[in-house]
């Protein structure tokens, strides 16, 4: 059982993409965080993507690399990120996600980490620099504690690896929208939403895209083609453009309007509809 997949497809189920924001742990202050967090689950986030602060983020564009290095002079590291999780979960039973990379994981010990995600109440951990063809030590420990390990699918990916990632993931498949690093773009791939028809029609999993989405209007069309869309950059960026005493009210507003844009635009609509989105 995955609560990540049944979530999603439950979700799904509804007739809206599930929306998965993202935030960075312990940015920008510990319990401001805390608040983001909650608030963006209870106005529409249907899972939420926790980043763990990291110095040499790979997959990271220059806005999360920014508030990586604002929680990393507050202190946060890898233990307090747990603690942080543990406060979010006594308040929601939504997924929590963890991204992170294989260093922290590995300097923290796998069975370690995995034990302190079942403990804190994480479902499922993103690590962008660990391929699935060095995973399996870490799956194995994963999968016994019931931790799922998403893996990312790029436009870059052959059709020869793509049943390698199908069999190792677990959760949902991360479709990467875009080559390079996250960040927002105010105009998506033209072949985005034929690659991830492509994907969806071969994978054993719910596929969620991400990288470079910011607006409703990208989450509106996106939504008829995946059936999870990742916003984060763009999250980061009102945050860190928004005065504290501000920020809560502008995240709840701008995750309403992301998540009415899942809604609007899912993939039951009239093909009508359809038509005029893709």
């Amino acid at each position: 059982m995955s609560h990540i997949k049944d979530t999603i497809l439950s979700v799904n189920e509804k007739k809206e993409s599930a929306l998965i924001p993202f935030l960075t742990a312990g940015f920008p202050k510990p319990d401001l965080f805390l608040e983001l967090a909650l608030t963006i689950l209870e106005s529409g986030g249907d899972l939420l993507e926790i980043g763990i602060p990291f110095s040499d983020p790979l997959a990271d564009g220059p806005t999360i690399q920014a508030s990586s290095q604002e929680a990393l002079s507050n202190g946060i590291n890898v233990r307090k990120t747990f603690e942080l999780c543990r406060e979010i979960r006594k308040n929601t039973d939504k997924p929590l996600i963890l991204m992170t990379y294989i260093n922290p994981v590995l300097a923290y010990g796998l069975k370690e980490f995995a034990e302190s995600c079942v403990e804190t109440g994480i479902n499922g951990v993103i690590i962008p620099d660990l391929p699935p063809e060095e995973a399996s030590d870490w799956k194995d420990i994963a999968g016994e504690k019931g931790v799922d390990t998403i893996f990312l699918v790029a436009p870059t990916t052959n059709k020869e690896r793509f049943p390698l990632i199908n069999g190792y993931t677990s959760g949902f498949i991360y479709y990467v929208s875009t080559t390079g690093v996250t960040g927002s773009t105010k105009k998506l791939p033209e072949e985005l939403i034929r690659n991830l028809e492509d994907v969806r029609k071969l994978s054993r999993w719910p596929v969620a895209v991400g990288f470079g989405i910011s607006t409703p209007e990208q989450v509106a069309m996106l939504a008829p083609h995946a059936d999870g869309i990742i916003v984060g950059s763009a999250i980061i960026r009102k945050i860190q453009e928004t005065d504290s005493d501000k920020v809560v009210d502008e995240i709840k507003t701008m995750i309403k309007q992301l998540k009415k844009a899942t809604c609007l635009s899912s993939r039951w609509r009239s093909s009508e509809a359809k038509a005029g989105v893709s």
